[in-house]
């Protein structure tokens, strides 16, 4: 079982992964990995030295081609699987503009006017609650 806790805070130095709930002209950016065929938020790994805002762009370059876009914290997560905790931040992306895809995980993105079904999710008991969270807080444009 996955157990997802939202908070308004966290020790930086606990947060391993990035989210971005991505928008672009009005639609949501989402990520089709080259080994799946479901959807994913933009996001990963943080890197050894990086700050978390400097994994957060990195991320959403390396997974959308983004090349101008601003990002808003939105508020850090954890998640419990296994009895291990990993913890994360999430970031409301509004890209302006797109690039090419970087030549690595991600096969392509899909740009969509509503989210898909939670079945055609990756990680569908984590990302829709995270994106959910940006709704709520009306960072969606």
């Amino acid at each position: 079982m996955i157990e997802v806790t939202l908070y308004d805070c966290a020790d930086d130095a606990q947060i391993a992964f990035v989210i971005m709930a991505a928008r672009y002209r009005g639609k949501w950016v989402l990520c089709v990995h080259r080994e799946w065929n479901t959807f994913e938020c933009p996001g990963g790994h943080r890197e050894s030295g990086e700050t978390v805002l400097q994994a957060a762009r990195r991320e959403l370059w390396e997974e959308t081609g983004a090349q101008e876009f601003d990002l808003t914290p939105v508020c850090t997560y954890s998640v419990r699987r296994d009895g291990q905790t990993t913890c994360g931040m999430l970031y409301a992306a509004e890209i302006t503009r797109l690039g090419p895809l970087p030549p690595m995980e991600i096969e392509r993105i899909e740009l969509f006017d509503q989210l898909p079904d939670k079945e055609r999710w990756t990680y569908a008991e984590i990302q829709p609650l995270l994106v959910k969270k940006v709704m709520e807080l009306g960072l969606a444009k």
